[in-house]
């Protein structure tokens, strides 16, 4: 019961804590209130699981809205606000962020070209800057369970229509293990249970596991 070597963190074809940026886009009341394809609450539960997971693997974090400055937006939602705090946040005016140019240089200056993103609505903030980004040479991996559209039609053919691009979609369960990739990482096991505890069906993860891998 051996685990290989570790492979370059930096060029593993597979999401690494190194090669990957989290980008969060647009979850303000208007954007998260409008959502009907999806489960808001649990929607809103596995942003935050992306942020928790972000922060814990000392990954990048792009976090931007649209429209707070000119007053027609409010800001990110509370309980997402929260977890970026400490960040700063892109406000835009445009719709598609790829074509907003603080975003766009926040992004380009992580220096990494995979990018894991989180945007309302799937049919135009998350859509619009994958294929751009797509274009450009980027691999994009939409957080599927993490996004919603205005409704199931209008998320289902703007993922299909990425998905045709090239854009790899994920969720908050794969990306995790994906990320940790191995329980024998233990240095990292805690943190990304702590993330887990927060998921769907493990919410309120049993402590005592939580204790048995942190004392191994």
């Amino acid at each position: 019961m051996s685990s290989l070597k570790i492979r370059d963190q930096k060029t593993d074809h597979l999401l690494t804590p190194e090669n990957s940026t989290v980008i969060i886009i647009d979850y303000q009341a208007t954007q998260v209130g409008s959502i009907e394809s999806t489960d808001k609450y649990m929607m809103v539960q596995n942003v935050i699981a992306l942020a928790r997971l972000a922060k814990q693997f000392k990954m990048p974090l792009v976090v931007s809205t649209v429209n707070v400055k000119t007053g027609l937006n409010g800001p990110t939602i509370p309980q997402i606000a929260q977890e970026v705090k400490d960040l700063p946040s892109y406000d835009r005016t445009s719709i598609n962020a790829w074509e907003d140019k603080e975003f766009l240089e926040a992004v380009k200056a992580t220096n990494r070209k995979k990018l894991i993103i989180a945007a309302l609505w799937t049919e135009a903030c998350l859509l619009f800057p994958s294929l751009d980004a797509m274009k450009e040479g980027y691999e994009v991996y939409p957080v599927v369970d993490a996004v919603g559209g205005t409704s199931v039609m209008a998320h289902d053919a703007a993922l299909r229509r990425m998905e045709k691009a090239g854009a790899q979609p994920t969720s908050i369960m794969s990306l995790i293990c994906e990320i940790q990739r191995d329980w024998a990482r233990s240095e990292t096991v805690p943190g990304m249970l702590s993330v887990l505890a927060g998921v769907g069906n493990f919410v309120g993860l049993d402590v005592g596991f939580r204790q048995a891998a942190q004392n191994k």
